[in-house]
């Protein structure tokens, strides 16, 4: 990977292996996906145009196409190994995926002219976090919806996570810190738009082992350090 963005912080090799691996499609995206779909509520949107943003490999393409059925989807990501990947990945499903390279602090779409933005484990990475927000408002219609799943900076600066992977360290936020970005620059959300999964993955002391193993029970939101946060926003509808 030789790519720069003065905005972006690139993944580790490791890192990108892992984002091909069956792990992160099928008990990271799959899960995301399935319960970013449940928090929009019924009836789910349909049709349409979705951006992916920080599409990575595509792997979230099939994904994404199965449970939204978008009449266009446009994957947007920095670095240009990733979206050779991406082209393959959409060629194998057969979806007809629009490829941009670029960061997500600058998109080069107009503005209103996406139905969805799918964001997914992409903000820790991301060094203008406001101005990427900022962009996915300005691209997205009225009344259109924002799925955003994300890492916390509980997990983001845990040990695992520092020794195999790489992020910028000064913007990572906790569960609230991104809920307060996001009703900051507008978007509308609920409680039930809103979930904080405690995956196995996401706690880095024993990976939920001791929970299996019935030596331990996990803490009950509000007594622990939410590790993820998964919100269905939208942008209001103009009067």
């Amino acid at each position: 990977m030789n790519y720069a963005s003065p905005t972006y912080v690139e993944e580790t090799r490791i890192g990108f292996r892992f984002l091909s691996s069956f792990t992160w499609q099928h008990h990271v995206l799959r899960v995301a996906i399935n319960d970013l779909q449940r928090l929009i509520g019924e009836p789910a949107p349909q049709g349409g145009t979705l951006l992916d943003a920080g599409c990575g490999q595509g792997k979230s393409f099939r994904l994404l196409r199965d449970a939204l059925r978008p009449q266009r989807l446009i994957g947007l990501d920095a670095d240009p190994h990733s979206l050779e990947l991406s082209r393959t990945e959409a060629e194998r499903e057969q979806i007809p995926a629009e490829l941009i390279a670029g960061d997500c602090a600058q998109i080069t779409l107009p503005d209103a002219s996406v139905d969805i933005v799918f964001c997914h484990q992409t903000f820790h990475h991301l060094v203008e976090q406001e101005l990427a927000l900022a962009e996915f408002w300005r691209v997205l219609k009225p009344g259109g919806h924002l799925l955003f799943a994300e890492s916390t900076k509980a997990y983001i600066d845990s040990w695992v996570i520092r020794w195999f992977f790489r992020h910028p360290m000064h913007v990572q936020k906790s569960a609230d810190g991104y809920l307060d970005m996001l009703r900051q620059q507008g978007f509308q959300f609920d409680e039930h738009n809103v979930s904080l999964p405690y995956l196995w993955w996401s706690r880095a002391r024993d990976f939920g082992l001791l929970e299996r193993w019935g030596l331990h029970r996990p803490p009950s939101p509000g007594l622990r350090e939410e590790t993820l946060v998964n919100v269905a926003a939208r942008k209001p509808c103009i009067a």
